[in-house]
C-alpha cells in the first residue's frame, strides 16, 4: 500500500472515530432513556457545546474528505503516487491537529490555529492539482 493510500484509510479511520464516538454517546443518552432517539439535533447543540464541536469537527472532515481522496485516486490510478506520497502524512497530520484544536477550545487563538491546519491542507491539494494537471497536460 502506498503511503497516499494509507494516509486515506487513515482519514476515513479519523472520521469513523467521530461517527463512533457520536453514536455511542447518543447510543447511550437514548438507553439510559435522558432522551428518545429521534430527539436529536444534527448539530448537537442540544446536547453540550462539547458534542457541538464534536459534531462541527465531524462534519470539517467529512466535507474535505471527497477532495483529498480523490486527489489521492488519481494520482493512483494514473500511476503517480510519487506526487502525493511525500506530503500524504502531513495532510492527515494537519487534519487531527485540526479536529483536536476544533474539540478542545473555540477561543480566538484556538480557531486561528484551527484555520492555519485547514489551510495547510488546502495548500498541499492545491500543489497536488497543479502537479497532476502538468502530468497530464505533458502526456498529451
Amino acid at each position: 500500500m502506498t503511503p497516499s493510500l494509507l494516509a486515506l484509510l487513515a482519514y476515513i479511520a479519523w472520521a469513523v472515530l467521530f461517527e463512533l464516538w457520536l453514536l455511542l454517546h447518543r447510543t447511550w443518552l437514548v438507553l439510559v432513556h435522558k432522551r428518545p432517539a429521534n430527539a436529536f439535533d444534527p448539530d448537537g447543540k442540544d446536547v453540550s457545546p462539547f458534542m457541538n464541536r464534536l459534531c462541527r469537527a465531524l462534519y470539517n472532515t467529512l466535507g474535505n474528505m471527497p477532495v483529498f481522496a480523490a486527489i489521492v485516486l488519481v494520482a493512483h490510478v494514473t500511476g503517480h503516487s510519487e506526487v502525493t506520497d511525500p506530503l500524504a502524512r502531513w495532510v492527515i497530520g494537519a487534519r487531527v491537529a485540526q479536529s483536536l484544536i476544533h474539540l478542545s477550545s473555540t477561543s480566538p487563538m484556538a480557531v486561528t490555529a484551527r484555520a492555519g491546519f485547514y489551510g495547510a491542507q488546502v495548500v498541499i491539494e492545491l500543489i497536488w492539482i497543479i502537479k497532476l494537471l502538468r502530468i497530464g497536460f505533458m502526456a498529451v
